[in-house]
């Protein structure tokens, strides 16, 4: 991939793979060695004394960290974005980490499971040590945030919950929330779907696997499913089983209520202290998200009023769920000010 910057006043971004522990031997084969990006803003070569606050970038479900560096007509790429945000000098400077979590099925959902590896322990502990050995940090979750949008947007929310002694602020651009709307919305088109396999997720996997990648319409709606019930659902073996009757589509309620359980509109309540200790919360989807996220950001912002939180940011604006990344630097300004020393 590319990455270069301006010339001129830009920072630099330093391309790493690093060896995690957690990811060695999980259960799909996946590389334990994974790629990593570290972006050190104007003048971090200058200034050996200085040290600086830290912002985790993750991805949405199928998103690889080269795709940062993706062009779109008109658009220019988020690192470029985040150098010319920390170039006009407004903005507190912060080292920006690009993560990967990819998986063969798409993602992780930045948990530990059984059915896809250990990748909530390697991003909170494997990654933010390797970035704090080699860069001049604050070690200190009151300087550190995250952000994500979709999967990430979902990440974002639930990691500073289970791990606050990481992380101190978050920033969830339309994140995987009030499940009942943004998963078991697709449960009747799946079942539908699945038909064309016997109503076998399996048969359809090992379809996919054979042919050229989304070539049938089936494909992305089953994917997301089947890749997320690896993460939240799996049998004891790690085979991924999917919350609904295939047959039908009627709910499975022992299995769905694995999935509720990680629902960060339902982790709030419980998670309330972690959350009451954070500096930042930055929450926004689009008005006609597909996958009423929207809704569901509602929901968390109510579900956070619950518990006396409501020094927030949240907006919901004129958009879907894609073509939204001219959000993020404004979420990420908003992070910088609120982890700065």
């Amino acid at each position: 991939m590319d990455l270069q910057l301006r010339p001129a006043d830009a920072g630099k971004l330093n391309e790493h793979v690093i060896e995690s522990l957690a990811l060695r031997a999980n259960p799909l084969g996946d590389p334990s060695a994974r790629p990593l990006v570290v972006y050190t803003p104007p003048g971090y070569d200058e200034d050996p004394d200085r040290r600086y606050p830290s912002i985790y970038v993750i991805q949405g479900y199928t998103g690889q960290v080269s795709m940062w560096w993706n062009h779109s007509p008109f658009v220019p790429t988020y690192p470029k974005m985040v150098d010319d945000l920390f170039a006009t000098g407004d903005v507190p400077h912060c080292l920006v980490v690009y993560v990967d979590a990819w998986t063969m099925y798409g993602g992780s959902q930045y948990v530990d499971s059984i059915g896809t590896g250990r990748y909530h322990t390697y991003l909170c502990d494997d990654v933010v040590s390797f970035v704090d050995t080699h860069y001049r940090t604050i070690d200190d979750p009151a300087h550190r945030a995250i952000q994500g949008k979709s999967s990430g947007g979902f990440g974002a929310m639930i990691t500073p919950m289970l791990r606050p002694d990481r992380f101190g602020a978050l920033a969830s651009h339309a994140g995987d929330t009030l499940y009942e709307l943004c998963y078991g919305a697709s449960f009747g088109d799946a079942a539908r779907l699945l038909r064309s396999w016997g109503g076998s997720p399996e048969r359809w996997w090992e379809d996919f696997c054979a042919r050229p990648a989304f070539t049938h319409p089936a494909d992305m709606t089953l994917l997301g499913l089947y890749g997320v019930a690896a993460c939240f659902s799996p049998d004891a073996n790690g085979k991924p089983i999917l919350p609904f009757d295939t047959r039908s589509g009627r709910i499975i309620d022992e299995v769905w209520e694995r999935w509720l359980a990680w629902d960060p509109v339902r982790m709030v309540r419980s998670h309330a202290d972690a959350l009451r200790s954070l500096r930042g919360i930055w929450i926004d989807a689009g008005k006609s998200d597909e996958y009423y996220l929207d809704l569901g950001a509602q929901a968390f912002v109510d579900e956070l009023a619950g518990i006396g939180i409501s020094d927030i940011h949240f907006e919901l604006f004129d958009g879907k769920h894609g073509n939204i990344s001219y959000r993020y630097p404004l979420s990420l300004a908003f992070l910088a000010q609120r982890i700065a020393p």
